[in-house]
């Protein structure tokens, strides 16, 4: 019974090792709904050097003249979290083509072009966008994108003195239908 016993461990543990090798074993169909590889995106996080500022547009860049480093139009940024995540819901058939993405960017800071540099992480605000996509095969991709306006966080939700101009942020509100074209391949 023991030589048994330890003959089935052995298989298990090899049959293991094989599938960790292989990702997918040939002949084995992916699930329709929700397969393995379903979500695929990054995380990133950016710092932008004193004297090198991100401009999310939301004040005039002499802001400066209307306070100096008492401004009230501050949303100049010096962090930046940002991030793209990409869901594939369907692994079979051909709605296994589509796919949903969102791309957000959170900006941080308190700074003022050539009068105010300051290490702060003070939320500024959120610039996101989102939208469908299907692949069309030969590595292109038609997408529809939806781009929203700027949402200021907290304190910077109001005007924000003679140097705010306005709530349409860097890009404004926009749909727009693109054509994305993949080549080359990642080393890693």
């Amino acid at each position: 019974m023991k030589p048994l016993l330890l003959w089935v461990s052995l298989c298990l543990v090899g049959s293991t090792v094989s599938n960790a090798q292989s990702s997918i074993p040939h002949g084995t169909p992916e699930r329709m709904f929700l397969p393995r590889d379903t979500f695929w995106g990054y995380a990133q996080f950016d710092l932008a050097p004193p004297h090198n500022e991100i401009d999310p547009n939301i004040c005039r860049a002499d802001a400066g003249n209307f306070g100096g480093v008492n401004a009230p139009c501050t949303a100049f940024a010096r962090y930046m979290l940002s991030g793209y995540v990409e869901a594939r819901p369907f692994g079979r058939g051909e709605f296994r083509r589509f796919l949903l993405f969102g791309e957000p960017r959170f900006l941080f800071g308190r700074n003022l072009p050539q009068t105010l540099y300051t290490w702060s992480f003070a939320g500024i605000g959120v610039e996101r966008s989102w939208g469908v996509g299907i692949y069309m095969g030969k590595g292109f991709e038609m997408r529809w994108t939806q781009h929203f306006l700027f949402s200021r966080f907290g304190s910077r939700d109001r005007n924000l003195g003679g140097a705010d101009l306005g709530p349409n942020g860097p890009w404004g509100r926009y749909n727009m239908i693109g054509v994305r074209k993949y080549f080359g391949e990642r080393r890693y």
